[in-house]
């Protein structure tokens, strides 16, 4: 009995699959409207970025059935590339101070 019921609670219906299906498709399509637009700067690079992320989250979730799993392997899978995400964050921030003194104490190349 408790067999079957773990097969069961492992189903998802495929209604699920077709609207995540539909939402990635709905996203490339915002993705490619950005260059269609001729969107510029940061503003194209950030939309992109997030529309990727977007794709990203839901491939993850829903196909790779993340969203169904134990919070430790979650934890496992997605908080390493976090952590990097945060160590480059540092070290642009401090090379961004390292020229920033090089170039005050140490004189501009011109």
């Amino acid at each position: 009995m408790a067999q079957q019921q773990s097969q069961q609670a492992q189903q998802h219906p495929i209604r699920l699959y077709m609207v995540v299906w539909g939402l990635l498709f709905v996203l490339s399509a915002c993705s490619y409207l950005v260059d269609y637009l001729g969107m510029q700067s940061y503003t194209r690079w950030s939309l992109i970025i997030a529309f990727m992320l977007l794709k990203a989250g839901l491939i993850i979730a829903i196909f790779m059935h993340m969203a169904w799993e134990r919070l430790i392997l979650i934890y496992a899978i997605l908080l390493p590339p976090v952590l990097v995400l945060v160590f480059t964050a540092l070290m642009v921030s401090e090379s961004n101070y390292t020229l920033f003194a090089r170039e005050t104490f140490l004189g501009g190349g011109s």
